[in-house]
């Protein structure tokens, strides 16, 4: 390299460094995001980077933690019924909005009133389902009664859609309220400006009731391209970055190992079978197909990112229970293809009558890696498997529409919770149930699960209900998804979990 080209390149990795925002500080913490900002209402918003968002800027009755577990938040203590349905949760003295004003439990019987609110367009009021009532007898009390028992409440209330929001500002302001700034919020911090597409910069709530936060403020910075928001983690021009391309990972495990966070995460990539129609009304066809799988293989080798293989829907680390996996997923796979074979002909397919069927996705290079290993899995025996691609919004409205024989599909959580994953395949489910699976047991099971509320015996017969679902096979698991991030090494306060759920407020950077 030319000696005149290095003082050149240190220049610009400095600039890069600086991000153009000035000399960096140790009060300061800069956080790629796949996209930018959707909107600032939290009740409102639903992708992953804007709630992330919302997250550091309004606090609930709980929140979560540096390890992704709900603990009090503008709460200060809670008590549950015996039966489960009734929780009653004490607010800390003096709570205060950014702006000075109160924070009076009565915030939150309006909060959840808005998210089921059809005419406010929450896209969260099925989320919110569970709760039947939410009332504030007393400025500092708040009462929520539930339909169900449902122990993972203090989860559901983390979500910024039922955070305090200041309503003294909505009834003046109408939809324009997030246009204030400083934005007036309930938690760590405040939003002090927002260039479009270039970043969000929140400081310091000056009125929080845990004080001023480690970090005093951080920028959230949207970059889509992946691997421009690695180089510039790399280059020490951002601390975090929430996602890298699977294809980089073992680089980057080789070259940074003290920048990679790679840990499960709660999501289960699956393909979804029609079960409305033939073939797959059959549930001896897609048994044949689940056994001829290797997942090994495809979670190992062909993602090869920290995935874990999959047999059944619930991932490792959701409550405490083992991951479903059938009697013969343990034979050698010769006895599994000799015993796909056998189902197939009972099912009246072979070499006479080969099985044909068209596997759709949507556009992803890991979505046509998943197919083609399929298909050519299936060509041992003796199945047709024909691709088809097309783009992501006219792929899922073909799901909804149930046109499709054999498609990508999946599931990450909205919450750290069983039913959150097996509710979307009851025969009620609507149009969100993709393979039209109707099980009466399955979902006499699931009612007798969300019945319970012990949680040991409820987690029991979440498993129940699952084994029903995976013995019917509706749904093809193939491997539970794995959080990929890249935190620099002075930042502290990053803890891996299954949530990949990283607060603001608990991160800071050491000198």
């Amino acid at each position: 390299m030319m000696r005149w080209l290095l003082p050149f390149l240190a220049l610009m990795l400095t600039a890069c460094g600086d991000n153009g925002i000035g000399k960096r500080d140790p009060q300061t913490i800069i956080r790629l995001t796949e996209a930018d900002s959707r909107g600032l209402d939290p009740q409102i918003v639903s992708d992953l980077a804007s709630i992330r968002i919302a997250a550091d800027l309004f606090e609930g009755l709980t929140r979560f933690n540096a390890s992704g577990i709900a603990e009090a938040g503008l709460a200060e203590k809670w008590a549950v019924s015996a039966d489960g349905l009734r929780w009653t949760f004490q607010l800390r003295p003096a709570l205060q909005f950014s702006d000075g004003s109160p924070i009076a439990a009565s915030v939150f019987p309006r909060a959840f009133d808005r998210i089921i609110d059809e005419k406010s367009g929450s896209p969260h009021s099925a989320l919110f389902g569970i709760i039947e009532k939410i009332a504030a007898p007393d400025d500092r009390t708040v009462v929520v009664s539930l339909k169900n028992p449902f122990p993972q409440l203090p989860a559901l209330l983390a979500h910024p859609a039922m955070a305090a929001l200041p309503f003294h500002r909505i009834d003046t302001k109408g939809p324009e309220w997030t246009a204030d700034r400083p934005l007036v919020s309930s938690g760590a911090y405040r939003l002090t400006e927002w260039r479009l597409n270039q970043r969000l910069t929140l400081e310091s709530n000056p009125q929080w009731h845990d004080g001023r936060p480690r970090t005093a403020r951080i920028f959230w910075q949207p970059m889509d391209n992946l691997n421009s928001a690695m180089r510039l983690v790399l280059a020490g021009g951002a601390d975090t970055a929430g996602e890298y391309t699977p294809g980089r990972h073992h680089w980057l495990r080789q070259h940074h190992p003290d920048l990679v966070r790679n840990s499960p995460y709660l999501g289960t990539y699956y393909f979804a079978f029609n079960t409305r129609q033939p073939p797959f009304d059959d549930a001896r066809v897609r048994r044949a197909l689940s056994m001829a799988i290797d997942r090994d293989w495809m979670a190992r080798k062909m993602v090869d990112a920290g995935n874990q293989p999959a047999w059944g829907l619930l991932p490792p680390g959701l409550d405490g229970g083992t991951p479903y996996r059938p009697t013969w997923a343990e034979a050698a796979p010769a006895a599994r293809l000799q015993q796909a074979r056998a189902l197939l002909a009972e099912a009246g397919y072979g070499p006479e009558r080969p099985l044909r069927f068209e596997i759709r996705f949507n556009s992803s290079i890991e979505h046509r890696r998943a197919a083609v290993a399929m298909a050519t899995m299936w060509r041992q025996l003796g199945v047709d498997a024909r691709l088809l691609n097309s783009e992501a919004s006219l792929h899922f409205d073909s799901l909804k529409r149930a046109d499709f024989e054999f498609a990508r599909s999946g599931w990450i959580a909205d919450l750290p919770a069983p039913e959150n994953f097996l509710a979307v395949h009851r025969s009620d489910a609507g149009a969100q149930n993709y393979s039209g699976y109707a099980n009466p047991q399955y979902d006499a099971a699931l009612d007798a699960a969300l019945a319970e509320a012990d949680p040991p015996r409820r987690s029991a017969l979440m498993r129940k209900a699952e084994a029903i679902l995976l013995a019917d096979m509706p749904i093809l698991p193939l491997y539970f998804y794995a959080s990929r991030a890249l935190v620099r090494p002075d930042i502290r306060g990053w803890q891996d979990n299954p949530g990949n759920i990283h607060p603001s407020r608990t991160l800071w950077r050491t000198p």
